[in-house]
């Protein structure tokens, strides 16, 4: 039996457990079925576990009981959240696969692209890079950034797109909480924007609420992909919000409402894949970059450049533009991606059995 390590993001966002979901339908079709996933970490700020990130503790591991290394997807090149020992990864006897990870600009006062302040430093991407088998970047800001490093890596796009070839595992729901409308939040101060823009959320929120109950969509709910939205979510008297910790129960509440209008990249994905009418409200780089990767830019509205509420209503009464742009993109840009992901994933399972 195949050891695989995947050394992924573990936080509070649940948007991390479709990513992980969605890579393991690539590596399972890649191995055959014939492999164990063993999931460390990216970073122990969220847990009470020593054991995460490329320590000396994790490859000691890896080299003693794994036969490959995935490292994502997500926003492991920002935020802090990949902790990496250069000296443990060069001592890393394993092939290593970098799977869907992004690197993103957010705005500052000027609305001005700038990078993070905590993002990961040129020499450990470099350094992360050069030791990967294969890499994967999920977008074209990615990619190009990488790209600028002097770094071999592959645009894959995210495995969430594809998250309908997977068997379902539909959790029965209570009409109670199927929707007319999800809105997919995300806590203002969560938000890397500037603080001006946080306060408008929440009155974008009530305008776009009346806009959908305009349109004839009265059933409205909140989906809270973090419990750090709870407490936003509350404040909003008439709407109530889901929250979920288990994947399948996200991917149903995704599946049985009409249209979602969404803060949250890894909603708005996966609706697509569902053929679920989606509406996606940008505020960073890796957003707006992801949904110019998947030919989607003309759909996205960025906070922060347009007039929300306006923009919202004009999407709602145009959704049937959204079924032609999906029959083009599906099979041209996405089965593009998806080739590359199967390919890229298929070179991996040969190094990795050819080092057996």
């Amino acid at each position: 039996m195949i050891n695989l390590y995947s050394i992924r993001p573990k936080g509070f966002n649940i948007g991390n457990d479709v990513i992980h979901l969605g890579i393991n339908h690539f590596i399972r079709m890649a191995f055959k079925n014939d492999f164990n996933v063993i999931s460390l970490a990216a970073t122990a700020k969220y847990e009470n576990n020593k054991k995460s990130g490329i320590t000396a503790q994790t490859i000691y591991e890896i080299n003693q009981f794994g036969h490959g290394l995935i490292i994502g997807g997500g926003n492991l090149y920002e935020n802090g959240e990949l902790e990496i020992n250069p000296i443990a990864l060069k001592a890393l006897e394993k092939p290593m696969m970098i799977f869907s990870v992004s690197r993103g600009k957010i705005y500052n006062k000027n609305i001005e692209l700038v990078d993070r302040t905590d993002v990961m430093s040129d020499e450990k991407i470099k350094i992360l890079n050069n030791h990967a088998y294969i890499s994967l970047s999920r977008d074209h800001a990615t990619k190009n950034y990488i790209d600028n490093l002097g770094c071999k890596n592959e645009l894959g796009g995210c495995p969430t797109l594809f998250i309908n070839e997977i068997p379902r595992h539909l959790v029965p729901l209570f009409d109670t909480v199927k929707t007319e409308a999800l809105i997919s939040i995300r806590t203002p101060n969560l938000m890397s924007v500037p603080v001006s823009y946080q306060y408008n959320v929440r009155e974008e929120l009530l305008g776009i609420i009346d806009i959908l109950r305009k349109h004839g969509y009265n059933n409205i709910k909140f989906l809270c992909h973090d419990h750090r939205d709870i407490s936003f979510a509350a404040s909003f008297n008439g709407v109530d919000y889901l929250y979920t910790e288990d994947i399948f129960t996200y991917l149903s509440y995704l599946r049985n409402t009409k249209l979602n209008l969404t803060y949250r990249l890894h909603s708005f994905l996966p609706c697509l894949s569902f053929d679920i009418p989606a509406i996606n409200i940008s505020y960073d780089q890796r957003a707006e970059s992801m949904l110019e990767t998947l030919g989607l830019s003309d759909w996205n509205i960025n906070m922060l450049k347009q007039n929300v509420i306006t923009e919202v209503e004009h999407r709602i009464c145009n959704l049937n533009d959204l079924i032609g742009i999906k029959n083009k993109l599906k099979t041209s840009v996405w089965d593009n991606l998806r080739d590359t992901i199967i390919n890229a994933t298929n070179k991996f399972a040969n190094r990795v059995f050819e080092n057996l």
